[in-house]
């Protein structure tokens, strides 16, 4: 991602992990609680479902196994698991900056030759 933008994430603390789901918007996400007619694909972006091995809403995202989804939710399918992280969890949204800093320390007088 390039540039400034806001990401949104909706996080769900379970028993045993706290699990992560990337969303639209936080709008989205209350316009769907209140019609759940609107499809899950206008809200969730990526459809993929993270768990942060304890760390909050703020560790390393890695993706959830078929069994950790099932130990916390009773099944691993990836409808009825958003459908439950989207009504449980809370909405988060975070700045996220572009890539500062130099991007190849090769160039020119910044190398001592």
């Amino acid at each position: 991602m390039r540039g400034n933008a806001t990401q949104t994430r909706v996080h769900y603390k379970g028993k045993e992990d706290d699990f992560v789901v990337i969303v639209e918007s936080k709008e989205a996400v209350q316009n769907w609680k209140t019609d759940k007619s609107i499809p899950l694909a206008q809200v969730v972006d990526g459809w993929k479902i993270f768990i942060t091995h304890k760390q909050g809403n703020t560790g390393i995202l890695d993706t959830a196994s078929h069994s950790t989804l099932e130990n916390e939710f009773g099944t691993h399918k990836d409808d009825d698991v958003v459908t439950q992280i989207l009504e449980k969890g809370s909405v988060l949204e975070s700045e996220t900056h572009g890539r500062d800093g130099v991007k190849n320390d090769s160039q020119g007088a910044r190398v001592a030759h």
